[in-house]
């Protein structure tokens, strides 16, 4: 056969098979780019929902309470839909489109989460919640949710049975435990190294809640951490929008329970709210509450791990539950089963801190949190997306997609949002995206890079900046929402101010070139001492101990500052 026979043969095999592969090429790189494309669009949208988030929690004075907390969040799930719709828009997908291939939202608070996600609504037809008076007889007839708002009554809110998006139920991270027959109890995690304790322990029932803390040293007024003397005399200042006067004032403040007390220029003592000012009556704070973080931890650290124990008051107590030989292997489930070993570590104490402190990061109590946390998001997140698969109304097979380490790391650390979009068709394949962002500028959390430090020449850093080892010019530590823009409604007007008027340090706050990469910065600030030390972890224990907690009885807690009741 001539070699042109030949060539003519290669030429027909080949040339069809170079043509295929070539429009197999180009549509892999065309669904790659789509692909990286629709990432892009979730991940922008996800960040517009937290950026939401944070502006309503930082400049709503009621942010604390559960109500308003659904209310934030459920704006923050508004402006991702409206985000979605928008940034996907170009792409031929409208909201009505894409909210069917949103499987959920999952928002990780302090303590716990939520999920947004389709759900059945089910009315209670047992229990009786309206009484209808027969105003002729005066018999009365007990009614319930179903019969009040039955299906043909056209002034129902809600149907039975209908199907309905929104957030489920709050979450805990919270974990159950057994020892034996005399320990049966439930600890409930949070982003940091607070956790709450209820159930039979020693054969006694227990509600108790605080931070675990170790390396605290206490001897009289003096309170030590890690060697470095907290700051007694502590006290902050801020501006605010002061109603009276309709001017911007700086003013001295505490802050506790999530509310923040300010001293007025006569020496008496106001709160906020909604604008308004409100006067304390009696306010005559003879502590701060830094030192008060210092003394609690200690108490409650000591009382967690000891039966008897001396308290930071020098009393002896024996009211301790005695848990420092708790293990992993005692976590179980509402059946009693084992939980956690799905994660192959071997079995540890969690409360063991001979070798490592409690609070740092790679301390048999954090990894037990973080399991914890990871657990409880996992468990849930993934009942809730396949679940969807009887809402949707779509042919797409939704289901959890499986996470990487690093991810993780971001979720169990920080207030977050995790977004999902499934089910679109991009070519050579169905889109199974997922993004994840988070911050530490909330109200929810103050986590260790949470606090800058201000220093005399008006400029606020990272507290890891390499300037501030050694420098004495440092004045304290603030938390860093303290330095975001804030408003308030007066006279239907908006106004808008600074709570601190510093600027931040170019170099630490913005290009973040001249910070150490420390991922321990208790460990860290305790080698650097001096000023440095002491302004953090006075700033760190005050911040923490204003936080709004859901089991702190603020009555108590107010008179124990010295706040009418």
């Amino acid at each position: 056969m001539k070699i042109e026979n030949l060539a003519i043969i290669f030429i027909i095999i080949i040339l069809p098979i170079s043509v295929i592969l070539s429009n197999y090429t180009r549509n892999q790189t065309k669904t790659l780019g789509l692909q990286i494309l629709y990432d892009s669009k979730l991940s922008s949208a996800t960040a517009d929902a937290l950026k939401a988030f944070q502006l309503n929690t930082i400049n709503n004075d009621t942010s604390d309470l559960s109500n308003s907390k659904l209310r934030d969040i459920e704006a923050s799930a508004n402006t991702f839909f409206n985000s979605v719709a928008s940034h996907f828009n170009m792409s031929g997908y409208n909201q009505n489109i894409l909210s069917d291939y949103v499987p959920a939202l999952v928002y990780t608070m302090y303590d716990g989460y939520y999920i947004y996600s389709p759900y059945t609504n089910t009315l209670d037809d047992t229990n009786e919640n309206e009484v209808i008076i027969n105003e002729q007889t005066g018999e009365t007839t007990l009614k319930s949710d179903a019969e009040i708002l039955h299906q043909g009554n056209p002034e129902a809110t809600y149907k039975q049975g209908e199907k309905l998006s929104g957030l489920k139920p709050y979450i805990y991270y919270s974990c159950r435990y057994q020892l034996g027959v005399n320990h049966d109890f439930v600890i409930t995690y949070s982003l940091d190294n607070y956790i709450t304790i209820q159930g039979k322990v020693n054969g006694q029932w227990v509600l108790d809640h605080g931070y675990l803390l170790d390396n605290i040293t206490i001897n009289g007024n003096e309170v030590k951490y890690r060697g470095i003397r907290i700051n007694e005399n502590d006290q902050v200042e801020e501006n605010i929008y002061h109603p009276t006067t309709n001017r911007i004032q700086s003013h001295r403040y505490i802050k506790l329970n999530g509310v923040k007390y300010y001293q007025d220029t006569d020496g008496s003592w106001f709160s906020l709210l909604g604008g308004e000012k409100y006067k304390q009556e009696q306010f005559n704070p003879t502590t701060t509450p830094a030192i008060e973080y210092y003394k609690e931890a200690y108490d409650f650290t000591q009382r967690m791990l000891k039966q008897t124990y001396t308290n930071s008051n020098g009393e002896v107590k024996q009211d301790g539950y005695n848990l420092s030989g708790l293990s992993s292997n005692d976590a179980v489930d509402e059946k009693g089963n084992k939980t956690l070993n799905s994660f192959g570590r071997t079995p540890y104490l969690i409360f063991d801190h001979q070798n490592k402190s409690l609070e740092d990061p790679d301390s048999n109590f954090n990894q037990q949190r973080l399991d914890v946390i990871r657990y409880a998001i996992e468990k849930n997140l993934s009942i809730a997306i396949a679940n969807y698969n009887n809402y949707s109304g779509v042919t797409a097979n939704f289901q959890m997609p499986k996470l990487k380490e690093d991810e993780w790391d971001k979720i169990v650390n920080n207030v977050s949002i995790i977004s999902f979009l499934q089910g679109l068709n991009i070519g050579g394949k169905i889109y199974n995206g997922y993004a994840i962002v988070n911050n530490n500028k909330n109200g929810e959390v103050v986590s260790e890079d949470s606090i800058y430090m201000i220093t005399k020449d008006g400029q606020y850093h990272r507290a890891s900046d390499n300037d501030l080892v050694g420098n004495n010019d440092i004045k304290e530590g603030i938390l860093n929402i303290d330095f975001e823009r804030k408003s308030v409604m007066r006279n239907d007007t908006k106004h808008y101010f600074f709570p601190k008027t510093e600027l931040g340090c170019y170099t630490s706050i913005v290009t973040q070139t001249n910070v150490n990469e420390s991922n321990n910065l208790y460990q860290y600030m305790q080698e650097k001492g001096g000023k440095l030390a002491q302004s953090y972890f006075t700033a760190l224990g005050r911040e923490r101990y204003g936080m709004y907690k859901t089991n702190h009885d603020p009555e108590k807690l107010k008179a124990k500052f010295g706040v009418s009741t």
